[in-house]
């Protein structure tokens, strides 16, 4: 089956053709662990996720390596500020490990509720020092590095293709960067392959070297693993659109300029989740958490299908209210499904033809640079269908739901039961009361209580909340 990506690199979506037949060697850039993923984030890695699931649907054996970023990461991408690994660890009062693990497996947690599936590889940068020294090791003996002020850069005069990623020229590059003047730098986009010399003085995460004891660059490290893992010719990587003009641009130069040919057949990004007020950053502390979504009583899988609802490449704007509207529509999605598949019978007849005349149409549309809302339009066909059996109808959603990863078949039924909401909000305070005392036994005892009545809590900074289970 083709399968067509738009390819950031020469701005044009073309048929994707392995390096191996049937497998897919893929990277994608993974998480700066000094704090919690902001939903933007957690928007690229939904994409990423389903290119994957959408690859294995399509028959492709795929080696997915993701690198977490636990050291070497400034607070701009080109060089400037402090190592956020050593933000985060002041801010906390924690080791730059303890930061990282906490945040890795918060991370996981938050990759879990969203039903994104881990990658075959996931590898830390701190455990691949050596990896990225040898290959500064390599460019040096290649003539593409010199050292200032103890500091080993990467001299991008010597890399003829540097702009060809972000597709604009050096000036425009320096005019778009966040570069600040560094008289270390023979060119303003230089950049740091390894730091013996920054200038904060008690950097806790250093390593010995041959130039000297520090750390690595940040961009260093993807070019380090995933050459390690996926060889030297990578079929896709994926990454946000942010990370074009330098952070990629930059592992081009130093993995190309190590190996001497060309490294990444394919580029696909996914674009910014915004605000009414902009784009979302961490820097800003402007941000949104999977939990804070949580808090306001939405399930995360509604933020998997609000992601779904547009495709990667387009700007997605995030409100509140648009992710309201967004689960109501997979609230009635779940109960249209569940209501088939009561009605579905033993008996029913199971035309293998006309299901997977619908797998192919639904293939297609995965196909075509995972357009998801045309897979949806043909989702909803089925379920229209007529001259479809309810059976047929059940085993397609459960077969689309490979990819979409939303829980189509799980739904309870609305129970229609009296509640009496006067007592509920008693039994509430009293616990609320008895949380206060630190009676945790009886706050437990009355929580339980609400559980016999099918009540459920949500406690949330704000207060405590209910609804029926």
């Amino acid at each position: 089956m083709e399968f067509y990506v738009y390819n950031t690199l020469t701005r044009k979506k073309e048929e994707f053709v392995p390096a191996k037949e049937g497998k897919v060697g893929m990277y994608t850039c993974g998480p700066t662990v000094y704090n919690y993923a902001h939903i933007g984030n957690l928007r690229t890695y939904i994409f990423e996720d389903v290119l994957k699931k959408s690859l294995e649907y399509a028959g492709y054996k795929v080696k997915h390596v993701m690198n977490i970023t636990d050291v070497g990461h400034l607070q701009s991408d080109a060089d400037e500020g402090e190592d956020k690994m050593t933000l985060g660890a002041k801010r906390e009062n924690k080791s730059p490990w303890e930061i990282a693990r906490f945040y890795e497996d918060g991370f996981f947690e938050d990759c879990k509720k969203l039903n994104i599936k881990r990658p075959t590889v996931t590898c830390r940068a701190t455990e691949h020092i050596d990896d990225m020294i040898n290959l500064i090791k390599t460019l040096e003996e290649k003539g593409y590095t010199y050292i200032s002020n103890g500091n080993v850069y990467y001299q991008i005069d010597k890399f003829k293709d540097y702009t060809k990623l972000a597709n604009l020229s050096i000036d425009e590059l320096e005019a778009g960067s966040r570069v600040e003047v560094d008289t270390n730098k023979k060119n303003p986009l230089d950049f740091v392959l390894w730091f013996t010399n920054s200038k904060f003085t008690n950097q806790i995460m250093q390593w010995d070297s041959p130039w000297g004891t520090g750390f690595p660059g940040w961009h260093l490290e993807c070019s380090a693993m995933s050459i390690k893992y996926l060889g030297e010719a990578v079929d896709i990587h994926c990454g946000g659109v942010d990370h074009i003009p330098v952070h990629h641009t930059n592992e081009i130069a130093q993995s190309e300029g190590a190996l001497g040919h060309k490294w990444v057949n394919y580029w696909m990004h996914g674009e910014f989740l915004v605000l009414d007020n902009g784009k979302m950053s961490k820097s800003s502390g402007d941000f949104l958490t999977l939990s804070r979504v949580i808090e306001e009583g939405f399930d995360p899988l509604e933020y998997r299908y609000f992601c779904l609802q547009s495709r990667y490449r387009k700007q997605l704007l995030f409100s509140f209210q648009s992710l309201k509207e967004a689960s109501n529509g997979l609230k009635k999605l779940k109960e249209k499904i569940f209501f088939i598949r009561k009605a579905a019978e033993e008996n029913e007849r199971l035309d293998k033809d006309k299901i997977q005349d619908y797998k192919n149409k639904f293939a297609n549309n995965i196909c075509d640079d995972l357009n998801m809302p045309n897979a949806f339009t043909t989702l909803h066909e089925i379920l229209k269908d007529e001259e479809l059996t309810n059976k047929e109808k059940i085993i397609l959603v459960e077969d689309f739901d490979e990819v979409l990863s939303l829980d189509l078949l799980n739904y309870k039924e609305e129970k229609n039961i009296d509640v009496d909401e006067e007592y509920i909000n008693d039994l509430i305070a009293k616990r609320a009361e008895a949380r206060k005392n630190k009676e945790w036994a009886k706050a437990d005892q009355l929580r339980n209580e609400l559980l016999e009545m099918d009540i459920e809590l949500i406690d949330t900074k704000e207060g405590t909340t209910w609804k029926i289970k």
